[in-house]
């Protein structure tokens, strides 16, 4: 089982920036990859990046490339995502995720493990 917890989430004027952090406890993730999703009020849940584990591999979503990065740290067990430039658009209540393989898959169903999600209010 591998438990993940969200934090530093918030409000935030358009053009600003906040940090996401993801720390994970049980299992080894050394085999996994891990990405960020989020969801909008009566919205499906997206895709928004994915990092193996190693940080080899990193994958984002056409609409926010070039302005998040994901990264991890191994020594704190935890997986971040900065967010630069955001626009009220990218308001939405944010997840982590895990899933036992190392492929990056955007597809929310391809992931075993989740957060209880941190939300992200990104004023005009």
């Amino acid at each position: 089982q591998v438990q993940l917890v969200e934090f530093g989430g918030g409000l935030v004027q358009a053009g600003g920036s906040l940090r996401l952090s993801c720390a994970a406890s049980g299992r080894p993730l050394f085999n996994n990859a891990m990405a960020w999703f989020r969801q909008a009020p009566g919205k499906e849940r997206i895709f928004v990046a994915a990092t193996t584990w190693t940080g080899t591999n990193t994958n984002y979503a056409d609409s926010v490339q070039g302005r998040f990065t994901i990264s991890r740290d191994y020594a704190k067990n935890s997986v971040y995502l900065v967010m630069n430039n955001l626009e009220p658009e990218g308001t939405a209540v944010y997840y982590c995720a895990a899933r036992t393989a190392r492929t990056l898959l955007p597809d929310p169903g391809s992931y075993e493990y989740w957060g209880q999600g941190t939300q992200v209010t990104v004023s005009s």
